[in-house]
């Protein structure tokens, strides 16, 4: 057996390109990592699970759950006045605002907007569940009846790190923990050998919020970050095309033949086990050259398809042609798909003014190509076993900030999920009249990756890593009232 610094400098130096890609996603299967008779999962659920593969659908800078998918008329009834002047209980007086400002940890961003804004746009009833929908989101209204709304969400960051917090259930002034993404891939074994399973899409969230931190795996090691793929078919991941022209069978036949000449050097030493997950890695490598291309080229897709999700033109086709891709990931048994939309900076949903026009061109956005990856699943027969999630990592305040626009607001916001063992048509939870409290059935954020990892077969505290204490919110509780 080599020593572990030595493993370590093999480690490093096949890190680079897709070679290190393949190599960290085989090693959760083929390393011992601990002493002590501890082993990592082996890639079983822990129970029976209800879904296979779960897809992420992150809005970043936090759209306003009173303009989304909770309505609230006493804001048009009492908009222009304060807080004070309404006949309503003054939240600001709440315990649970006392308790949640101390939660918050010197977070700067603080200040309660308490003059109100009236609602920005209107709302209908819609399917046979009767739930309410904004106006802006005319398409996913129409799927309301496969939906599971929990109105009741609220976490202690109030400004952007908040996008941390909600991947990783720590507040930043605690530091960097794995994501959801990342226990899921460390809880799970592969679905194909010849994708990632865990895969980020879209434009990502700034340095700033927790960048690259959001999809990390932190102390799980790094095969377990997300890997960032593109929706490009000539570049879908960093390194994964060949240089030169050489084509399809010249590639195959290199392969066979560097295949002959490892198998070689394994017969000749079998105990050394860098030599064999190196071995590994080249082949899976291979694999991903012609598996990822294929996977983002979406022009094998019908007509009715792309206008099913809007990938024809116009404002949708940008995250419409995401969210196709990540219909192809789960249909091909990738495990978490992670999409965010107008990451960057503190992300484009951060309506501080003229929250109309930010939200009316957001929503514009992602509308369509939402509903269309919620219909496609569900006409193929995938929305049973895959978990769709849509979230932001807070709602905006009732108050006004700025002209028109609303500040941050993790007091009380909405969080919805679909399909996966999920019930559909239900509201769960709710805010107070001016939705500035998570008032009934109240969840942290660790509650829906409780749910997410319940409905996958998993059980967090079986995950646990030897010397790696977790504090119990971590852990957070499946809201079993949405479950099926």
């Amino acid at each position: 057996m080599r020593s572990s610094a030595s493993r370590r400098q093999f480690f490093t130096s096949a890190g680079a390109g897709l070679g290190g890609v393949a190599l960290a996603s085989l090693l959760q299967r083929d390393e011992a990592t601990a002493a002590d008779g501890w082993a990592p999962p082996d890639g079983k659920p822990h129970f029976a699970p209800k879904a296979k593969s779960v897809i992420w659908l992150f809005m970043a800078g936090g759209a306003s759950q009173t303009e989304t998918f909770d309505p609230k008329p006493a804001l048009n009834r009492y908009g222009g006045m304060t807080i004070a002047e309404t006949p309503l209980p003054n939240p600001l007086e709440s315990p649970l605002l006392k308790n949640r400002i101390e939660l918050v940890k010197g977070d700067a961003n603080g200040k309660i907007y308490d003059r109100l804004l009236p609602m920005q746009i209107g709302y209908r009833a819609h399917g046979e569940s009767g739930i309410e929908v904004s106006d802006w989101w005319p398409h996913v209204a129409d799927c309301v009846d496969d939906l599971a709304l929990v109105r009741s969400m609220w976490t202690t960051a109030s400004n952007h790190d908040a996008q941390l917090q909600f991947h990783t259930g720590r507040n930043r002034f605690d530091g960097f923990f794995p994501t959801i993404g990342s226990w899921v891939h460390y809880g799970l074994g592969s679905l194909n050998d010849s994708l990632p399973q865990f895969v980020v899409m879209g434009s990502k969230i700034g340095d700033c919020c927790g960048g690259k931190a959001t999809e990390g795996a932190d102390y799980l090691g790094p095969q377990h970050d997300g890997v960032t793929l593109s929706v490009d078919p000539k570049n879908p991941l960093p390194f994964a095309l060949p240089a030169g022209k050489a084509t399809r069978q010249e590639r195959s036949k290199s392969q066979q033949l560097l295949q002959r000449l490892n198998r070689l050097s394994a017969d000749k030493y079998p105990d050394d086990a860098d030599l064999e997950a190196r071995i590994k890695s080249y082949e899976l490598a291979f694999r991903m050259q012609t598996a990822a291309p294929e996977v983002v080229n979406l022009n094998a897709e019908t007509a009715a398809t792309h206008n099913l999700y809007g990938t024809a033109g116009g404002p949708t086709q940008s995250f419409g042609r995401l969210c196709l891709t990540a219909r192809r990931l789960v249909e091909r048994g990738v495990r978490f798909v992670q999409i965010y939309h107008g990451g960057g900076g503190a992300g484009v949903w951060d309506a501080h003014g003229n929250l109309k026009a930010n939200h009316a061109t957001n929503c514009g956005k992602v509308d369509q190509p939402i509903a269309g990856l919620l219909k496609d699943l569900k006409q193929r027969g995938l929305l049973d076993e895959t978990l769709v999630v849509w979230a932001s990592e807070f709602g905006r305040t009732p108050g006004e900030q700025g002209a028109r626009g609303r500040g941050h607001h993790n007091f009380g916001f909405t969080v919805w999920m679909a399909g996966g063992g999920i019930k559909g048509g239900v509201v769960h939870g709710a805010t107070d009249e001016l939705g500035f409290h998570a008032v009934e059935d109240r969840h942290y954020v660790t509650d829906v990756h409780a749910t997410v990892m319940r409905q996958l077969g998993l059980d967090a505290r079986r995950l646990e890593v030897p010397g790696r204490k977790r504090l119990d919110v971590d852990y957070g509780e499946p809201i079993d009232e949405i479950i099926a």
